[in-house]
């Protein structure tokens, strides 16, 4: 087997292993429990509000790892964690199935500051996605709050939020690359 037959079924392999948590999703048992979801993230998941994610279109796996997070205690967000306790495995994948079927919105964000992240957002779209919609375990950038996404950075630099890869790629970057990236990926 040569290495392009080797790479097809790699990508294939992963492709398949990231999408299994929702693959039996029900959307519509997501969307019933979504209705105590509604009150920060917003109608179909598109929250008004900078201080809460968009979650519409979001990634599957990603919000199935979130919640799980969540859940777990991993990610510590006390709202959060008192909403997941007693989710399911089956309502964190409905959920997931839902969220991920609505139709996002854009957030926007400053045109100058967007237009000074654009020429920054290489670096992010590798993971995120060519057009930040994210991918598999990777969350979807485009539309989100660039308010949000600040403060997630903020989270990431600062060790409150973990992830090894976020923390190297950020390491170098300051507090106005930080807005320039959000306002370019709350712009899409």
């Amino acid at each position: 087997m040569n290495l392009p037959q080797q790479s097809l079924i790699l990508s294939f392999f992963f492709a398949v292993f990231f999408t299994l948590p929702t693959l039996a999703a029900d959307s519509a048992g997501g969307e019933q429990k979504a209705s105590s979801c509604v009150s920060c993230h917003g109608p179909n998941g598109n929250s008004s509000n900078s201080q809460w994610p968009n979650l519409a279109a979001q990634q599957p796996t990603y919000l199935v790892n979130q919640l799980k997070a969540f859940k777990a205690g991993d990610r510590i967000n006390i709202m959060m964690q008192s909403m997941t306790a007693d989710l399911s495995n089956v309502d964190i994948n409905n959920l997931a199935g839902y969220f991920s079927s609505q139709k996002p919105v854009k957030a926007g964000g400053d045109p100058a500051l967007a237009k000074s992240g654009e020429a920054k957002a290489a670096m992010c779209l590798g993971c995120h996605g060519s057009a930040a919609q994210g991918n598999g375990q990777f969350p979807r950038l485009a539309g989100q709050h660039p308010e949000y996404l600040v403060q997630q950075l903020k989270a990431f630099k600062d060790g409150s939020r973990k992830s090894g890869p976020m923390q190297a790629i950020i390491a170098n970057l300051s507090e106005a690359d930080f807005k320039a990236l959000a306002a370019y990926f709350g712009s899409l």
